[in-house]
């Protein structure tokens, strides 16, 4: 990390300070039964992390729904079990989601969308995008849309995506969370306007007996985020590591800590060891040293901050529940790192 000269910020370790942005977040109705986190191997902060060995996208994944995937934002929220869920009956699924939308419509509920009339919806089956064989194949929702003026064979335009996915899952949890009838996709990532997505998870809870909550992010789950993508050896898209922390002063404020890619790499492989999983141990140090550098060029203790969102080469996460995936290379990576997050925060 390049320290400053003079107290002024250089490209290679840049802090800023700037007001917070507001995220509005469209939850579904919580249950208020326990939380699966009694249930689960997460119910505790762990110890250590896995880390999911780099494995190519399966051919059968299209690659053109697979960029769909990347550089855009995404809103998290959690799935209960879909009872009588079918794969084979995706083409059935998508005429009733086209004809409830259309109904809620005409209630005049879709304001969001704009002035197109002709509304539809697609499922599509992303069965190659998983961490391990026993995964569940992921689901592609997409709303399309197509404008009242529109020249004769104009391309339908996606207003909503939606992908349920369930990557690297944990076997004795995935085993507990499904049966013949129930299918567990825990993991929900949205992109498109909040009425949409409310319209579309109604539908879906009410086809299929689940639940959706929202899926935020906590400050130890960013640092965990920020400690295991800096591991990877990304060869795309490589930027400087970002961290945003959040002051409690009034009026609000954000800090900005930038570091350049090689400095930061070079400060994990010093603390990383191992090969197959990431200790709680190594993310404290991690951030030990962070903070340490931080201090000794601007005499602030980030420790009494609260950190908010990450940013690196493989993805970017915020608080919020918000994630935008980056690499194609650690798409199944990233997944399976959210699917873990969105099981611990199941309720049923």
């Amino acid at each position: 990390m390049q320290s400053p000269s003079n107290g002024v910020s250089t490209p290679k370790d840049f802090s800023s300070a700037r007001r917070s942005i507001q995220f509005q977040n469209t939850g579904f109705p919580h249950i208020g039964l326990a939380s699966a986190r009694r249930h689960t191997p997460f119910h505790h902060a762990p110890s250590k992390r896995r880390i999911h060995q780099t494995s190519p996208l399966s051919e059968s994944v299209d690659p053109a729904k697979v960029a769909l995937l990347l550089s855009k934002q995404w809103t998290l929220y959690s799935v209960t079990p879909m009872h009588k869920f079918s794969y084979t009956n995706l083409k059935e699924y998508a005429r009733l989601l086209s004809a409830h939308i259309c109904a809620e419509k005409q209630k005049g509920l879709a304001v969001e969308v704009g002035t197109e009339l002709n509304v539809k919806a697609t499922f599509s089956p992303l069965p190659g995008l998983k961490g391990r064989e026993q995964d569940p194949g992921s689901i592609l929702v997409q709303v399309l849309a197509k404008a009242p003026l529109s020249a004769a064979g104009a391309q339908d335009r996606i207003v909503w995506s939606g992908c349920f996915c369930c990557t690297f899952a944990d076997e004795d949890t995935l085993d507990m969370l499904t049966s013949e009838t129930l299918l567990c996709l825990p993991l929900f990532l949205v992109n498109g306007a909040e009425t949409l997505t409310a319209m579309v998870g109604t539908w879906f809870q009410k086809a299929f007996d689940c639940s959706f909550s929202s899926l935020p992010i906590s400050s130890r789950d960013l640092a965990w985020m920020a400690a295991m993508w800096t591991g990877y050896e990304a060869h795309e898209h490589i930027t400087a590591t970002e961290f945003i922390f959040s002051v409690p002063v009034e009026p609000h404020m954000d800090i900005s800590y930038a570091i350049h890619p090689e400095d930061i790499k070079a400060l994990w492989s010093n603390i990383h060891k191992g090969q197959d999983e990431v200790l709680a141990e190594e993310v404290d140090l991690f951030f030990q040293c962070l903070y340490t550098h931080f201090f000794r060029h601007f005499k602030i203790h980030l420790s009494a901050t609260h950190l908010v969102k990450v940013s690196t080469s493989v993805a970017s996460a915020h608080c919020d529940g918000k994630v935008k995936i980056l690499s194609k290379e650690y798409l199944l990576q990233v997944l399976g790192y959210l699917t873990e997050l969105a099981i611990n925060n199941i309720q049923y």
